[in-house]
């Protein structure tokens, strides 16, 4: 049996075909513009109804500690997990829609500059809601986790590397010994 050089593990798969490729990414820029929708009714609504309760939060860990700290236990899911679950579409979706973005730094970046505009505008315009630094930390590692997770590998499926000049001074021969 004659040996490759490669592992199973390191074979790539055959790339997609031109119109395969258009069309997820079509998709993803479809499900991006849903997220953006649902992201904007989540956070951009008034809630006279929490407008008693709210403060700003510019201090990292404040929210959290406060959320831990409450004895319903489900309303602390509900803040810490669905701020988290808010990030993941970014995570999934970024690396597929802007290659650009592709890679865990990006994509944190990516987010928490989108989650703190967000954040910047509920504090300015919106009735019961403000500014809280915990909820963009939390959407970031929502985000990260959804890159970990899906995102980098629906990249990489999708928009093969790119090389670069510096590749040839760091890859190997292919020759075998």
């Amino acid at each position: 049996m004659a040996r490759t050089g490669r592992s199973e593990k390191n074979r790539r798969a055959a790339p997609l075909p031109p119109s395969a490729r258009v069309a997820i990414i079509l998709a993803a820029f479809a499900c991006m513009v849903g997220f953006a929708v649902v992201l904007a009714r989540l956070t951009l609504e008034p809630s006279a109804s929490s407008e008693a309760l709210t403060h700003s939060n510019f201090t990292p860990g404040d929210s959290i500690d406060a959320y831990l700290a409450q004895p319903a236990f489900r309303d602390t899911v509900k803040q810490l997990g669905g701020n988290i679950l808010l990030g993941v579409p970014f995570g999934v979706l970024l690396p597929v829609v802007l290659p650009r973005t592709r890679g865990l730094v990006r994509v944190g970046i990516a987010t928490a500059v989108t989650m703190v505009l967000v954040e910047l505008a509920q504090g300015a315009f919106v009735t019961g809601r403000t500014f809280d630094i915990d909820d963009v930390i939390l959407n970031t590692a929502g985000a990260l986790l959804g890159y970990l997770v899906l995102g980098r590998r629906l990249g990489r499926a999708l928009h093969p590397r790119r090389r670069h000049w510096w590749h040839r001074f760091t890859r190997r021969n292919a020759v075998d010994a």
